[in-house]
This record gives C-alpha cells, sequence and structure tokens, in this order.
C-alpha cells in the first residue's frame, strides 16, 4: 500500500480558540499524529510478548492460541462478514493462498510462541522477534528475486553473531556443546514462519479488501487451531486467564493491525517498518518493570547486535552486484 499524499496549500484555518494558521501547520500537526499509528501498534505488540509470557503459567497454549482468533472473528463478524459474502466470488480463486497465510500467521507464528513461552524469557521473544524483518528480506531474496546488498550481508552476519551470543547467555562453548533449547527453537521457527507469511502476502499482492483478507484467514486459523484445542488437556476460562486472553483477541490481533494498516496508508511501508525496530526495547522495558526480569550483559550485547544488523540490512542498500552494462551496437 502507498502512503497517503500530503498536499500543502495556502489556505488559511481556525482553530478552537479562533485562532488562524495555515495549511501547513496542520499538515505538519497531521504528519505528527500519524506517527501515533504504529508507536502505539508496535506498543500494544510488545505488551503481547508480556501477556504470552504470563499466559504459560495461566493457560495452555493451544488453548490460548484457540481463544484468541476466535474472539477477533467474533468481535469482526458483523462488521467484516456482509462485505465478504457480496464479494464471495472474487475471494473463491484465492481461497488456498488465504489457507497458508492463515496457517503462517494465524496458527504457526502464534501457537509456536506460546510454546516457547513455557521456556524462554519474554526478553528473549522480544529479541528474536527483532528478527523477523531480516529473515522477511533473506526469504525475499530467495522467493521474490530481489537484489541482494551490501546491508543484508553484513546485517546478515552482525545480527547471527548476536543472536548466537544472545542464546549462548555469552558462552559460546556452552552452546556449541548443549545445542539450541526447546524454547529458542520455537521462537525462531515462530519468526521465520511471520517471515515467510509477509513474504508472500507480498508476492501474491492479492486484490482483495485488506479486512476481507485478514477475516478468511483468521477463519481458517480457527479451523486449524480447532483440533489442538479440543486435544489439550485444560482448557477453562478463569479469572486469571481471561484477560490475558481479551487482550491477545482485541489489541493483539484487532486494534494493533488496525493502527498498524492506517499507519502504512498515511506514512508508507518504508517508513512505518522502522517502528518495528522499537519491539524488543519496549518489551525489555516492561519486561523489566513488571516481570522483574534480569537484564544481563549478554542481553544487551547479543540483543543489540541482533537489532543494529536488522536496522543495517534495512538502511545499507548498496547492491552486491552491479549491473552489467549495456553495450550499444553502431548501426
Amino acid at each position: 500500500m502507498s502512503g497517503e499524499r500530503l498536499i500543502l496549500s495556502d489556505i488559511n484555518y481556525l482553530d478552537k480558540s479562533g485562532q488562524a494558521y495555515t495549511a501547513p501547520h496542520l499538515s505538519l500537526w497531521r504528519v505528527s499524529m500519524f506517527f501515533l499509528y504504529p508507536l502505539f501498534a508496535v506498543l500494544i505488540w510488545s505488551i503481547n510478548s508480556i501477556v504470552s509470557k504470563l499466559s504459560a503459567t495461566a493457560i495452555d497454549p493451544a488453548a490460548i492460541s484457540f481463544y484468541r482468533w476466535l474472539l477477533a472473528l467474533l468481535v469482526l463478524t458483523p462488521f467484516v462478514l456482509p462485505g465478504i459474502w457480496r464479494t464471495r466470488q472474487a475471494i473463491r480463486p484465492h481461497l488456498w493462498r488465504l489457507l497458508i497465510l492463515g496457517l503462517l500467521g494465524m496458527v504457526l507464528y502464534q501457537s509456536l510462541a506460546y510454546y516457547a513461552a513455557q521456556s524462554v524469557s519474554a526478553l528473549f521473544m522480544g529479541i528474536i522477534g527483532a528478527l523477523i524483518p531480516l529473515l522477511t528480506v533473506l526469504l525475499s531474496v530467495v522467493i521474490l528475486r530481489i537484489a541482494p546488498t551490501l546491508g543484508i550481508l553484513l546485517g546478515s552476519i552482525i545480527s547471527f553473531i548476536g543472536l548466537v551470543w544472545l542464546v549462548s547467555e555469552g558462552n559460546v562453548m556452552q552452546l556449541l556443546h548443549q545445542g539450541l533449547g526447546k524454547g529458542e527453537l520455537l521462537m525462531l521457527a515462530a519468526s521465520a514462519a511471520y517471515a515467510l507469511y509477509g513474504v508472500l502476502t507480498r508476492r501474491w499482492a492479492l486484490p482483495l479488501p485488506i479486512w476481507h483478507s485478514l477475516y478468511v484467514q483468521i477463519l481458517f486459523g480457527v479451523v486449524l487451531l480447532l483440533p489442538g484445542f479440543l486435544l489439550a488437556p485444560e482448557v477453562a476460562l478463569n479469572r486469571h486467564n481471561l484477560p490475558l486472553v481479551a487482550f491477545a483477541g482485541l489489541f493483539a490481533s484487532i486494534i494493533a493491525p488496525f493502527l498498524w494498516i492506517h499507519g502504512v496508508q498515511r506514512l508508507g511501508a518504508s517508513t512505518t517498518s522502522i517502528f518495528m525496530n522499537l519491539i524488543p526495547v519496549f518489551t525489555a522495558l516492561i519486561a523489566v518493570m513488571f516481570l522483574h526480569e534480569q537484564l544481563h550483559s549478554y542481553h544487551w550485547i547479543g540483543g543489540g547486535l541482533t537489532l543494529f544488523g536488522v536496522m543495517l540490512a534495512q538502511w545499507l542498500r548498496t547492491p552486491l552486484t552491479r549491473p552489467k552494462p549495456v553495450s550499444l551496437r553502431r548501426l
């Protein structure tokens, strides 16, 4: 989606006090307000990492995964389903793609993250989640055939070093002997699934309204999550886990995407994506303040290198290979 084009003019406006001001001042104010859309979206997603960690001791991962998307589906149904029914013929050819996207984004990413939360910290989840933009770029090189850049190469190397330092807690030899833990592997797989989700969304570019596409994906997600929910040992909702389900189903699944979509429409995808780099920062602050998780030196070093590598891949766009000069044949 392309960002909204802001046009400045010399037309005068009146504020509530009756004082005149010009359109450029209005536009600058509007632009500053537009930055709040992605900012609040990433804040909600950061809090959701804390919710995922809290859910590890409050509800079965299969249960919260199912309840979360079922709640989102029920809330969206009155607003979205009538439009989907009217355009059902246009949606039908894309159902298999929407099924794959629902599997990646609503089932694998979220479910694996909930299972990972049982053995890794919210801090770790936030830092690994920051790898999603880099993984998206790497998969885009393979699937979308985008030209690799110096930033992608250096960023991948630096992020990998940071990730190794983080996972090994600063003891690389220990990692070589013991290998990755279950939680670490699950979180890496979750991030890879969501990165693939983003790449396929771009590759297919489905000609459907955004909310129609998301609704059908959520519907497929609920259906795919149902067997795990039915097999879960404990699925009861209570006063301890109901707020967690409500936050995940309403804020993280509906409100945050709504804010993010508006941010992309007004600021453009490139500008909005920069805000994703704030997720590990917000997550770390919230985890330390409310979960009393400890920040160690390996968090600072490993997380810092990982985040720096991600930003380098986004910003340094010098191509690795130069295009071959076109030779002009003399007539």
